[in-house]
């Protein structure tokens, strides 16, 4: 191949945003974007576009949103196009075989995580809540199967002590359109060598509710601070006092001081909400009442008092 191949994209949220960019500034003609139909959300349910969407109008790409992918109407809207590469960025639904076979080189998914490990909707999430010390993200020719294509390239990065799922989402988008490019330009050179993933290694990141979120005091008190950063910003960790829904969004792990029960607020810190954990102890740093704003925990604890010997549920 030694013209810039041309494309449709498909994507729908932000982590595909920096994809649909490093084609743009690649070269390579993008004929078509492919994106989710407006959807309505908040209180107010007002229509909102998808980022791909906004990004790719700006952009002046012509965009489609149909309702489903497998009517005969959307595969022969692809097929017209005759595109070289479909590239598919979280795009949301899972692409029938004859979509995957309309383009002439094949379609190239980006995903999240080193595969094998991590196949599924959630694998940054789950990375972080799991305690693994790297990630990245993988090029994949696509199949039938739930990120089951075989290997194109992949690029690591660490999980800092600090990363949230939110932060390391932004990290990944872009290292996967940079990504992108690298693959993009072995294929034209020939040098791309697809390799099968070994599935007895693989694992599966599935989808997170709101309930997920719920923390079990019981667990080790690090096993709750990671879920805390891979559950932020969504679903979010959060636990119950007085029946009232708490959002935890920062914790450090302390050193047991008391025989307490899991879930109780231990006494002789005055300025720190300390929770006992089924191992160690949980120092929250920032948190969030029902309908309140995000707040530091002296702020939060100025305004909402929960007294040593208090049960968080």
């Amino acid at each position: 191949m030694n013209s810039k191949p041309r494309v449709i994209f498909m994507g729908t949220p932000d982590f595909a945003v920096p994809a649909l960019t490093a084609l743009a500034d690649y070269g390579c003609p993008i004929s078509l974007v492919v994106t989710q139909p407006d959807r309505p959300k908040g209180r107010g349910r007002k229509l909102v576009q998808p980022p791909v969407k906004i990004t790719a109008e700006k952009l002046g790409f012509h965009v489609l949103q149909p309702e489903t992918v497998k009517s005969d109407e959307f595969y022969e809207a692809l097929s017209g196009h005759r595109p070289d590469l479909l590239i598919v960025v979280a795009f949301g639904h899972i692409l029938p075989k004859r979509i995957i076979e309309i383009p002439l080189y094949g379609a190239i998914n980006i995903h999240a995580s080193l595969l094998p490990k991590y196949r599924g909707p959630a694998p940054i999430q789950w990375a972080i809540i799991d305690g693994e010390q790297e990630t990245g993200v993988s090029t994949m020719l696509m199949n039938t199967g739930l990120d089951t294509g075989e290997i194109l390239m992949s690029t690591k990065t660490a999980i800092h002590p600090d990363d949230t799922a939110g932060t390391l989402h932004d990290r990944l988008s872009f290292a996967g359109g940079e990504l992108l490019k690298q693959t993009i330009s072995a294929l034209r050179a020939g040098t791309l060598k697809p390799i099968p993933q070994d599935h007895d290694k693989a694992s599966y990141a599935p989808m997170l509710k709101k309930s997920d979120g719920h923390i079990d005091w019981s667990l080790k008190a690090s096993t709750i601070e990671r879920k805390i950063r891979g559950m932020n910003p969504w679903p979010l960790a959060h636990s119950f006092y007085k029946d009232k829904r708490l959002n935890f969004f920062k914790a450090e792990v302390r050193p047991p001081t008391h025989n307490a029960r899991p879930g109780t607020v231990l006494p002789g810190f005055s300025k720190e909400l300390r929770v006992a954990a089924g191992k160690d102890a949980l120092s929250i740093l920032e948190l969030q009442a029902a309908s309140g704003k995000r707040l530091n925990i002296q702020n939060f604890l100025s305004g909402t008092p929960i007294p040593p010997g208090s049960i968080l549920q």
